[in-house]
């Protein structure tokens, strides 16, 4: 969903995140992630090289800020894909940031989503399936909910999101 937006033609830079987590089948450095040691990412966290960062289900994730920086610096718009608690860490660093929050059209739809992946034990699932809710209960700190329900749908409405926002010309702040 978040690729069909990223190829919308609108000046956004979508931002991979920095991951411990081991790569799955069909993924490459990059592509979700930015796969890193757990050392390389202490170091980056010590340097100050995040924006936010998080352990996530035993596995460490973060937002490189130089990226965003970058981004803004040459006017675009950033779009990065992080949960909850990390949408509230950049809410922090950057107040003007616009908050989407992307729902499920229903738990037992999130919950057969998760189920058909396949990618964790029954243990892990469960314990992501118990996050997902908590997650869901915080949808008011965000400015707006999508619900995915139809990936072009949802993407068009993320897209309407971005112009309207545009359009009310909200500052940026690059002094990350």
């Amino acid at each position: 969903m978040l690729a069909r937006v990223k190829g919308s033609g609108q000046p956004l830079n979508f931002v991979v995140t920095a991951t411990t987590r081991s790569q799955r089948e069909g993924e490459s450095d990059g592509a979700p992630y930015y796969f890193v040691s757990r050392e390389r990412f202490q170091e980056m966290v010590e340097g100050g090289e995040l924006l936010e960062w998080a352990e996530v289900y035993g596995n460490l994730y973060g937002v490189p800020r130089r990226r965003v920086k970058e981004a803004l610096e040459r006017g675009h718009d950033v779009l990065v894909k992080v949960d909850v608690q990390g949408a509230a860490t950049i809410k922090r660093a950057l107040p003007q940031a616009l908050l989407i929050f992307l729902a499920p059209p229903s738990t037992a739809a999130l919950e057969e989503r998760l189920r058909d992946r396949s990618t964790e034990s029954a243990a892990e699932l469960e314990r992501r399936i118990a996050t997902a809710h908590e997650e869901m209960k915080q949808q008011g700190m965000f400015d707006h909910v999508v619900v995915n329900d139809e990936v072009e749908m949802a993407a068009a409405e993320i897209e309407s999101i971005i112009a309207a926002e545009k359009r009310q010309l909200r500052p940026r702040a690059v002094n990350l």
